[in-house]
């Protein structure tokens, strides 16, 4: 009996501007492995968790105007990664499309749900808004709306309670990641791409 082995997807993306030099390479069916160096030691952190928890593999490398702010880059880092989700995905025929994930985190709770329909949207809310040592939490929201828009999904994002920020954003992150890993899944049952209008 032969065995059939699925072909990885992967994606390469390079972003380039006067602000930023992001490159991205992600495969979709790896397994959690992550080479992150952005700069930015908190989003070094939150997308090693992204990778670990969605069972991706990732590199990133990221040089940006960080003696200006955070804000451009990280940015970036959400059009770019969302680049290469969008393009690992294909025509995203044969996907699960929906995964959602209710995640804890010591003393917080997270929720995700996504849609990778197509239709990019973003509805987030969140209880932590002081930064965490020189980080400004606020970006994080710039980060998920610029991921949504380029990876065309639909994600409602939340942290629901919690007191400690640091494990607030981090369920959060985690959360996405489990949710991406079940919307990303391949469903042997689907035929086409899971829509009733026949694209997506």
């Amino acid at each position: 009996m032969m065995s059939f082995i699925m072909k990885h997807r992967t994606a390469k993306q390079a972003r380039k501007t006067r602000e930023t030099d992001i490159s991205v390479i992600l495969d979709l069916d790896g397994e959690g492995k992550a080479s992150i160096r952005t700069g930015i030691g908190f989003m070094d952190h939150m997308l090693e968790l992204l990778a670990k928890h969605a069972l991706v593999d990732l590199t990133v490398r990221a040089k940006g105007d960080l003696n200006v702010d955070d804000h451009h880059t990280v940015e970036d880092l959400g059009l770019a990664l969302g680049d290469a989700l969008n393009q690992a995905l294909g025509d995203r025929k044969g996907i699960v499309r929906y995964g959602w994930c209710l995640l804890p985190m010591d003393d917080s709770l997270a929720t995700a749900a996504l849609d990778l329909g197509g239709r990019p949207f973003l509805v987030y809310e969140t209880i932590h808004k002081k930064k965490i040592k020189t980080f400004d939490v606020n970006l994080v929201e710039e980060f998920f709306r610029a991921f949504s828009i380029q990876a065309r999904l639909n994600l409602h994002l939340a942290q629901k309670y919690g007191k400690d920020p640091h494990h607030g954003y981090e369920a959060m992150f985690k959360a996405v990641a489990r949710a991406l890993r079940m919307a990303c899944a391949r469903d042997p049952r689907v035929k086409g791409v899971p829509s009733s209008k026949g694209r997506i």
